[in-house]
């Protein structure tokens, strides 16, 4: 094939940088991280973009995304993100955090930011651990699952159910469109690349808060191989957190 004849089919999205992650191997976080930056560049929002990081697994996301980013403190990046959009309102405002950041002590700043509907998009990962720390129960620890904290299998009994932080949000007036996905095959990234192109849509749109929910692997923390991971997503998350979308309002439709 000559140079004439090429085409480029692949390549870093320049919402990225070309910096080597931290994360473990099999994790599912830099395959979020890149479907976020794939988001910004279709969508032409790269210059314009302000990005959260959360304290936790992705604290380091600042070094990854080749945009404007901003560390919060732990589980508050709803807050930061809801200053930096009332005073630029021209930006583009997305938070990433994992379901301890946002799901535990951060569960009262997202529930007031999608309640007063600020105009945001959340990227969530939900890996039923908490990850950084050691593999701690999580508010999304399903039940019976073994962590450091729990190493006989989170009993209901003692700590209750598992969030289901989607469903809870979407009953949630002010938000404008909340979905789930899942990281555990391509057809599901896929389908998970469709829902955050539409969230930020709906910030362009000024059309309120708007949440991507992503089941993530967390390999070594389930002490699992990252294959036998990714089945684990299939077969224990997907079951208690269906995929799809929990709320789309009607001017989402419209989009």
């Amino acid at each position: 094939m000559n140079n004439a004849e090429e085409k480029l089919v692949f390549e870093r999205p320049r919402s990225l940088t070309d910096a080597h992650t931290h994360y473990c191997p099999g994790c599912t976080h830099g395959i979020a991280h890149r479907l976020v930056a794939e988001a910004l560049d279709e969508l032409g929002l790269r210059e314009r973009t302000l990005g959260i990081a959360p304290v936790g697994c992705a604290v380091l996301a600042y070094y990854y995304f080749n945009v404007d980013m901003a560390e919060a403190a732990h589980g508050r990046a709803p807050a930061m993100a809801t200053g930096m959009k009332r005073a630029n309102p021209d930006k583009i405002l997305f938070t990433y955090q994992g379901d301890g950041d946002l799901a535990a002590i951060g569960a009262g700043e997202i529930v007031h930011a999608a309640g007063r509907g600020e105009n945001i998009t959340v990227i969530f990962i939900n890996n039923a651990i908490y990850g950084m720390t050691g593999g701690q129960m999580a508010p999304t620890t399903l039940e019976g699952q073994k962590t450091t904290s729990s190493p006989m299998g989170r009993d209901i009994s003692i700590a209750g159910h598992p969030l289901r932080m989607s469903e809870l949000l979407a009953t949630l007036d002010g938000a404008a469109y909340v979905a789930r996905g899942s990281l555990h095959d391509p057809k599901h990234i896929r389908r998970a690349k469709k829902a955050i192109l539409t969230a930020f849509k709906v910030q362009q749109a000024g059309l309120g808060f708007s949440m991507v929910e992503l089941l993530s692997a967390c390999g070594t923390n389930w002490k699992m191989d990252p294959v036998e991971a990714l089945g684990w997503i299939k077969d224990n998350m997907v079951p208690y957190f269906p995929l799809g979308d929990y709320k789309v309002t009607d001017a989402v439709k419209n989009l």
